[in-house]
C-alpha cells in the first residue's frame, strides 16, 4: 500500500527515497526511514505533538513495561479478532513505537502479508521509533488527516488518540477493526490526588463512532509498584504534569516507593 497525499489526496509513489503524487507533490523519507506528511500549512505550531522532554520520560517510563499488561491485551485481541490473513494496520499516536513495535512483531512474525504503520504528530518520536523499528512504517502526518486512501486499512488502533470519524470510517474497510483504549474511571488516581485538590474520575462510557458497532468491551486494573525515579517519569509523560510544582516534582523523585493505579478501558469496533 502507498500512502495518500496530504495536499491533494491522490496517491503517491515511491520513486528510490521520494513519495511523489500526479500533482507532482513530493515527500522525501528521511534518513531514519520514516516520511513526512505533515504539510508546514497544517501545523498549529512549529514543532507539534509531545516534546522531547515528553518522549524520553514516556520512553524511559514504558521500558520498564508498566504498560505491558495493556499492550499484551491488544495485541491478543487485534490477532483474533481480525477476520482477515493479510492488510494494513495503523496505529494512531504512535509514539516511539513502543505498542506498534510489538504488533508488528506479534502479527508479522508468522504473516508477512500484515503492513504496520505508525503515524504520530510529534517527528521527535516518529524519528527515534524509525531508527530503532525496522517492520514498521512511520509517518509523521495529522491523525484528522489520514494520509491513507478509502478502505485501505484493515484494522486501527488508538491508544489515547484523537481522530476524526469521518476519517476513520473513509480509511478502514468493510468489516474492519478499530480498538480503542481509553482511561478507566481511577486510572492513575494517586498520581492525580498529588496534584488536584479535587480529583475528578474519568468517564467510562463508550464512544459512539457512526458506522462501528461495538463488538466488545474489557477493564484492566491493576496497580503500578514505582520508585521515585518511575513515578516522576510517568508524571512527566502525562498533560496534567504541567500543573505539577516543582517542589512536588523533587518530592516524587525522592519517594522510595509509589502505588499507583493503572486503569485501561478497551473497546473493540467493527466498521458495519
Amino acid at each position: 500500500m502507498s500512502y495518500q497525499c496530504p495536499l491533494c489526496q491522490q496517491p503517491l509513489a515511491l520513486d528510490e527515497r521520494s513519495y511523489r503524487c500526479s500533482n507532482n507533490h513530493q515527500f522525501d523519507k528521511a534518513k531514519e526511514g520514516y516520511v513526512n506528511l505533515m504539510p508546514v500549512q497544517h501545523k498549529r505550531s512549529k514543532d507539534p505533538g509531545d516534546n522531547k522532554e515528553m518522549m524520553q520520560a514516556r520512553r524511559t517510563f514504558l521500558a520498564h513495561d508498566f504498560y505491558a499488561p495493556m499492550r499484551d491485551k491488544v495485541a491478543d485481541i487485534l490477532g483474533s479478532s481480525l477476520t482477515v490473513t493479510k492488510g494494513n494496520i495503523l496505529d494512531i499516536g504512535c509514539g516511539e513505537g513502543y505498542y506498534t513495535s510489538y504488533f508488528a512483531d506479534e502479527l508479522t512474525g508468522d504473516n508477512p502479508d500484515f503492513a504496520v504503520y505508525g503515524l504520530d504528530i510529534s517527528k521527535v518520536a516518529v524519528r527515534y521509533g524509525s531508527k530503532r523499528y525496522d517492520k514498521v512504517n512511520f509517518c509523521v502526518a495529522s491523525s484528522h488527516k489520514l494520509p491513507f486512501s478509502e478502505e485501505s486499512l484493515a484494522a486501527v488502533i488508538r491508544i489515547y488518540a484523537p481522530c476524526k470519524h469521518d476519517e476513520l470510517s473513509r480509511c478502514i474497510e468493510a468489516n474492519g477493526l478499530m480498538i480503542t483504549v481509553t482511561p478507566g474511571s481511577h486510572h492513575l488516581y494517586e498520581l492525580r490526588e498529588l496534584i488536584y485538590q479535587d480529583v475528578r474520575l474519568h468517564d467510562e462510557a463508550a464512544e459512539v463512532i457512526e458506522g462501528f458497532d461495538l463488538v466488545s468491551e474489557a477493564k484492566l486494573d491493576y496497580t503500578m509498584n514505582l520508585n521515585g525515579q518511575q513515578a516522576y517519569d510517568l508524571l512527566q509523560m502525562t498533560p496534567f504534569a504541567w500543573k505539577a510544582s516543582q517542589e512536588l516534582r523533587e518530592k516524587l523523585q525522592q519517594t522510595e516507593h509509589f502505588d499507583c493505579r493503572a486503569d485501561f478501558m478497551v473497546r473493540v469496533y467493527r466498521k458495519s
